[in-house]
């Protein structure tokens, strides 16, 4: 069973910047593709972004391309979610999450993914 645990979320001001990990333990981390998925109050959750299993194939919602950047380090089981330029509308718990899937389309649909993390809160906020 993959455990995964997130952390760095915190209160920023706008145009700030964290860095999201994402922990992960159990399972073979090497094969998965990793996900960051966000949820903001009153919304369904929706796709952040994903990355590969070698870390050379990514997707980003338009929302946050340009501003974010995901990245995994294999040896350390863990994955990043770098986050600059925040903007207020980027509040939400931030979820990490497994799937134990090739790379495709479906990277980016929350329901095929096998494993999530508890989430972590980031607020961007004056």
């Amino acid at each position: 069973q993959v455990q995964l645990v997130e952390s760095g979320g915190g209160l920023v001001q706008p145009g700030g910047s964290l860095r999201l990990s994402c922990a992960a333990s159990g399972g073979t981390f090497n094969t998965y593709v990793m996900g960051w998925f966000r949820q903001a109050p009153g919304k369904e959750r929706e796709f952040v972004a994903a990355l590969n299993w070698s870390g050379d194939n990514a997707a980003y919602a338009n929302s946050v391309k340009g501003r974010f950047t995901i990245s995994r380090n294999n040896a350390k089981t863990t994955a990043y979610l770098q986050m600059n330029s925040l903007r207020p509308d980027d509040t939400a718990v931030y979820y990490c999450a497994a799937m134990n899937t090739a790379w495709g389309p479906s990277a980016s649909e929350a329901y095929d993914y096998d494993y999530w993390g508890q989430g972590t809160q980031v607020t961007v906020s004056s």
